[in-house]
């Protein structure tokens, strides 16, 4: 019962990051949000999960995990219901950094509410790879739930949802579960939180507005402000007792090549759903059950492969499977290449479920790929970073190859505005209704193309850096 009352919170605020995949559509012309406030809808609940996650971690420690959870679960409630009644862009954006304030508290907390209620090793370590395939699998069914729910009810129905498995999380967690502390030297560095969240912040805004408007001065200086500050928050952790981030953990190429795939992994991932999920529902102009139908596929071995993926890497080895992790996204992606604006949609489910190999070993693999490369008295440290690096991934999927995507209309398309949907409102000509699509599609493969050279090279470097030793159980 404990165990079913943890996944609950643990599969919505994974389903949160992706479900908003497939109904962006239907929010841009219910919100009419500008190129910006999209991605920011989109990219705000992410960023704050990530940007806090190891934050809440500390805080959990010294002062209770199971209180933490119940906090959390509450803002993460209060932020839905404002999100599903949302009235404007910026709205929607604030409930949505409101769920990730709450979400971010539920994943560490989770997952050491869950390893004190088992005690049994064997069952703890059960235990824990059911919360890791249910964290993956919550990724993989969000653009679906999404797409299933918006066939039959209104947009803020993806935000309703949370709302039942809240309260029964509510009123079970306190009989079912057991408060958790620990004992962890130092306090939580504010400084250091407000450095790590606030240089991504400015990075990303920067990369937004130049791929809407252009190049500007405040871009330039935002951009160069943003990378500052996240060079003063590494130098800041190499000078601090107890930082938030161990960065000397990344002296090992192990781990650094664990956290850099479950960064890219989702970077690719989240842009791939998001973008195709336009190019479906707008571009080909189907419905979105038809879009959420179409992703069930791929959705299925994404889930299937998280699962069976020790067995892979028990056969193969960790360093073979990261690298088939990285050739599979990359064959995935290109595959998207040969969509057209006219059709696609075998190309698109043929590359869901080529990628959904990789996406699923990148899932099940890097923590424990992660925590393996380094000694044990830093295994919380390994952990909690490879979890941050899946919630910064899955937003910089969104502002970086979004916004790469968004460049590439702005600059190939008609000019009227800098959206597909806008630009299809304004559209007076089947001419310009086609010009506009076509432009969209070119950032969609520039973007797509982007991702598989990044992932092919990578997959390089893994062979490279990772000797065929690498990892505690990898076997070549």
């Amino acid at each position: 019962m404990g165990l079913l009352v943890v996944l609950g919170p643990v599969l919505l605020v994974s389903m949160d990051g992706s479900i908003l995949f497939l109904t962006m559509p239907t929010i841009t012309h219910a919100l009419a949000p500008t190129a910006d406030q999209a991605l920011w809808i989109l990219d705000s609940y992410g960023f704050a999960v990530g940007s806090l996650l190891i934050a809440f971690g500390n805080i959990g420690d010294r002062f209770g995990r199971l209180k933490l959870l119940m906090i959390g679960v509450t803002v993460f409630g209060l932020g839905s219901a404002g999100a599903a009644f949302s009235t404007s862009p910026e709205w929607l954006i604030g409930c949505r950094v409101l769920m990730g304030l709450g979400g971010a508290t539920l994943l560490p907390s989770g997952l050491a509410v869950l390893s004190e209620l088992f005690t049994n090793p064997r069952q703890r370590s059960q235990a824990i790879g059911i919360f890791a395939a249910t964290f993956a699998a919550g990724f993989a069914i969000g653009p679906v739930i999404g797409g299933l729910l918006l066939s039959r009810f209104e947009w803020g129905s993806v935000f309703l949802i949370n709302l039942p498995v809240v309260v029964v999380f509510l009123a079970a967690a306190p009989f079912v579960l057991r408060e958790v502390k620990a004992t962890r030297p130092g306090g939580v560095d504010v400084l250091s939180i407000l450095l790590s969240a606030g240089g991504l912040l400015a990075v990303v805004y920067a990369i937004k507005k130049f791929a809407a408007y252009g190049p500007s001065w405040s871009v330039l200086a935002f951009g160069v402000v943003g990378v500052l500050v996240l060079i003063g928050f590494v130098l800041r952790q190499r000078r601090l007792e107890y930082p938030l981030v161990d960065v000397a953990l990344f002296r090992e190429k192990v781990f650094s090549v664990a956290i850099i795939t479950g960064v890219l992994s989702l970077v690719v991932w989240s842009a791939a759903a998001y973008l195709t999920g336009i190019y479906l529902q707008t571009v080909l102009d189907l419905s979105v059950l038809t879009a959420a139908l179409l992703a069930l596929p791929g959705a299925a071995v994404l889930t299937t492969v998280c699962i069976t993926t020790p067995r892979i890497a028990a056969r193969i080895g960790e360093r073979r499977a990261l690298a088939l992790c990285y050739f599979s996204m990359a064959a995935g992606l290109v595959l998207l290449l040969a969509t057209t604006t006219t059709g696609g949609i075998g190309w698109y489910i043929a590359s869901t479920v080529v990628a959904g190999v990789g996406y699923g070993i990148s899932f099940a693999l890097v923590a424990d790929t992660a925590v393996a490369a380094v000694p044990a008295d830093r295994a919380g440290a390994a952990g909690a970073i490879a979890e941050t690096s899946n919630e910064i991934g899955n937003a910089l999927g969104i502002a970086l190859l979004g916004s790469i995507a968004a460049l590439v209309f702005r600059l190939f398309g008609p000019g009227l505005a800098p959206t597909l949907s806008e630009t299809l409102d304004l559209a007076g000509t089947a001419s310009v209704v086609a010009e506009a699509k076509s432009a969209f599609l070119t950032g969609l493969h520039v973007a797509m193309a982007l991702g598989a050279v990044l992932c092919v090279g990578m997959g390089a470097l893994t062979l490279r850096w990772i000797p065929k030793t690498g990892g505690s159980s990898a076997v070549d």
